[in-house]
């Protein structure tokens, strides 16, 4: 189906100054004194959930606007809610998953630059967050099911030139964030309600080895083959514990770490994947931590805290938050850091009638220098480089 776009007029907005946060001495990461504008111009493409639309949104020298309106999905009529989004390999194209259907979502294929339409397929239940594989341009998205019985769910592989859903197998229960390794032959994704994070062979479409995350710095890891999903019932995770919902998981780091988020656990895994266990587990000052990404630089985790209204910076060498900003609206979403690493993009999705927000952060001064109003529940995001 033909989607239509709409460009809007120029509202570059200079940022506004930070209205609280909080800098904590003593560690490698510090707050610069004087902000130094952006040099260059940065684009990202975000969804707003609750309005069937993609903004493509633009910051740089002379402030932050939404450059373009793209209305995606199949049903004018109804609310099928972008949620998890993606460009591809290169930067020619970008997927969203449209996750509500009859009963099942789809995800959807554009040109970047034009947002020409060019093709979709149908998924699984409520698809959710996608990745991209470099060697192989296969797309996987968790079909995370959020609003059906809490049963395992699956994993979906597109084959994108063709837009064809070529497997589907499962992975867990209410699966949620999709990371690729940098040679493309590994997936990392977290089971909310199975507290686990599974890596995923990209190769052979199945679960290669499972992590269960309890409460403690203890958690059991195995074959896909010995882990089942008994642990689980009743709001219980690992070992009979209180679930901790993990709910994102990082790209791993040149050394193979990766930060999983415990949305219920309040706290933060770091992962070896080489050793399969978890080297660090970080207890988050603020609660509902939900999105994260660690800067190029490896040395900055940025963090939304989805039930403490706040950004979180971590200074990942000495494994502590270094400074946190309240957001400007309730229900921080997304977060993607810039390739140069200097700026981190915020999604807000605020409540009730209220706009989406995308907030831009200064991470050397852990500020928050510009801001800009979008479609409500303003939720995933993915940074474009333009040339």
């Amino acid at each position: 189906m033909h989607m239509s776009t709409r460009r809007q007029p120029r509202t570059a907005a200079l940022s506004t100054l930070l209205l609280a946060f909080g800098v904590f001495t003593g560690s490698a990461l510090h707050a610069e004194s004087d902000l130094t504008p952006p040099s260059r111009e940065y684009y990202a493409y975000v969804c707003a959930e609750s309005e069937d639309q993609v903004a493509l949104v633009r910051f740089g020298p002379s402030g932050i606007e939404v450059t373009k309106t793209i209305t995606v999905g199949s049903f004018p009529a109804e609310t099928e809610g972008p949620h998890g989004i993606n460009i591809s390999p290169g930067g020619r194209y970008w997927y969203v998953s449209i996750a509500h259907g009859n009963p099942f979502g789809s995800i959807h294929k554009y040109e970047t630059g034009t947002d020409e339409w060019l093709g979709d397929v149908q998924v699984g239940m409520f698809p959710a967050t996608l990745d991209v594989a470099a060697t192989t341009g296969l797309l996987f998205v968790v079909n995370s099911d959020f609003y059906g019985d809490h049963v395992p769910s699956t994993i979906s592989v597109v084959e994108t030139s063709t837009m064809t859903e070529i497997a589907q197998f499962e992975s867990g229960t209410m699966p949620h964030g999709a990371r690729f390794s940098r040679d493309g032959r590994k997936l990392y994704s977290a089971n909310m309600m199975d507290d686990e994070l599974v890596e995923i062979d990209a190769l052979r479409f199945e679960v290669g080895r499972r992590l269960k995350l309890g409460r403690t710095g203890h958690s059991a890891g195995g074959h896909a083959r010995h882990a089942g999903h008994e642990d689980t019932a009743a709001g219980h995770g690992a070992h009979g514990q209180p679930s901790v919902e993990p709910s994102w998981v990082t790209p791993p780091t040149s050394g193979g770490m990766v930060y999983v988020t415990a949305l219920s656990g309040n706290a933060i895994y770091e992962v070896d994947t080489g050793a399969w266990k978890v080297a660090r587990r970080l207890e988050t000052p603020a609660p509902g931590p939900y999105n994260a990404a660690v800067a190029p630089d490896e040395r900055l985790l940025v963090v939304t805290y989805k039930k403490g209204d706040s950004v979180g910076f971590w200074d990942l060498d000495e494994g502590r938050e270094v400074a946190r900003v309240s957001t400007t609206r309730r229900i921080p979403h997304g977060v993607a850091i810039t390739s140069d690493g200097r700026f981190s993009l915020v999604t807000v999705e605020g409540v009730g009638g209220e706009p989406g927000v995308v907030e831009v952060y200064d991470n050397g001064a852990f500020r928050r220098v510009a801001q800009i109003d979008i479609g409500k529940q303003a939720g995933g995001i993915a940074l474009w480089e333009r040339n």
